[in-house]
C-alpha cells in the first residue's frame, strides 16, 4: 500500500528524476511537473498529501506556487532552495510552506524531511497538542511553529540544525553518541556519520553560542544544564 502520494516540481530533469525514484521506493505514489503552472494543475488534478517544489521555476515561480495552491486547498510543501538564499525560505515559509531542503541535498535527507513533515500533519489530524516550547539557557524552541530564539532574537536554523538543537536541549545534560543522534535527527547511519554531525554542531554554535552545546570527547555532545547569565 502507497505511503501517501507526493507531487515533486522541479524543472530540472535529472533532480526530478532522482526524488522521484528514491520516493517511489519508499512506497510513495509520485508525479512530476517541470513549471509553475503545470505544478498548480497538477496539485489540483492529483490532490497530493505533500508537494516539493522548487523555488526557481519557468512560467512563475514556487512562491507563487505555493501561494496558489494553498489558497485553493491547504497542503504540507517542502520548499527547495540555492545554497544559503535565506530569503527563499523566509518568504516560502511566510506564504505556507512547512519546511525547506537547501540544494544540493541527498535524497535519503529529502526522504527524512517528507516523513517528518508528514508525521507533524498526521499529529495535527488527530488533534494531538503540539509539543510545549522548550525554554532553557536563554534558548527558546518551538517545535510547532519551527522557530529559535536566543534571549529573544530569532535564529534561522536549517531544519536539520533544529531537529538536532531540539534533540539535544529536550534532555539537557544527557550525552548522545554521534551515532544516536544520526539515529534520531537524519533516521539513519552512515560511514560519515559523525563528520555530518559535527559540522551541524559547529553551524549550530555560530547561530546560538558555542556555550549551549558541550562536547563530550570520545563520545558526542549535550546540551548544557548551566542557566544563562
Amino acid at each position: 500500500m502507497a505511503e501517501g502520494k507526493i507531487a515533486v516540481v522541479e524543472d530540472e530533469p535529472t533532480i526530478a528524476r532522482a526524488i522521484a525514484t528514491r520516493l517511489e521506493s519508499e512506497g510513495f505514489s509520485v508525479e512530476v511537473a517541470s513549471d509553475g503552472p503545470s505544478g498548480v494543475e497538477l496539485c489540483r488534478r492529483m490532490t497530493p498529501d505533500l508537494v516539493i517544489l522548487d523555488v526557481m521555476l519557468p512560467g512563475f515561480d514556487g512562491i507563487e506556487v505555493c501561494r496558489r495552491i494553498q489558497k485553493e486547498r491547504h497542503v504540507p510543501v517542502i520548499m527547495l532552495t540555492a545554497l544559503d538564499d535565506e530569503t527563499d525560505k523566509l518568504v516560502g515559509l511566510g506564504v505556507g510552506a512547512d519546511d525547506y531542503v537547501t540544494k544540493p541535498f541527498s535524497a535519503r535527507e529529502l526522504v527524512a524531511r517528507v516523513k517528518a513533515v508528514l508525521r507533524r500533519v498526521e499529529r495535527a489530524g488527530r488533534g494531538e497538542p503540539p509539543d510545549a516550547p522548550i525554554r532553557v539557557a536563554g534558548l527558546e524552541l518551538d517545535a510547532d511553529r519551527r522557530r529559535a530564539t536566543v534571549r529573544g532574537d530569532e535564529v534561522h536554523l536549517t531544519p536539520l540544525e533544529f531537529d538536532l538543537l531540539y534533540t539535544l536541549a529536550e534532555r539537557p545534560g544527557v550525552v548522545y553518541s554521534r551515532d544516536a543522534l544520526m539515529g534520531r535527527v537524519w533516521g539513519h547511519g552512515d560511514s560519515y556519520g559523525s563528520r555530518t554531525v559535527d559540522s551541524h554542531i559547529r553551524s549550530i554554535r555560530r547561530k546560538v553560542g558555542g556555550d549551549l552545546i558541550r562536547t563530550v570527547h570520545g563520545i558526542g555532545y549535550s546540551f548544557t544544564e548551566e542557566p544563562a547569565t
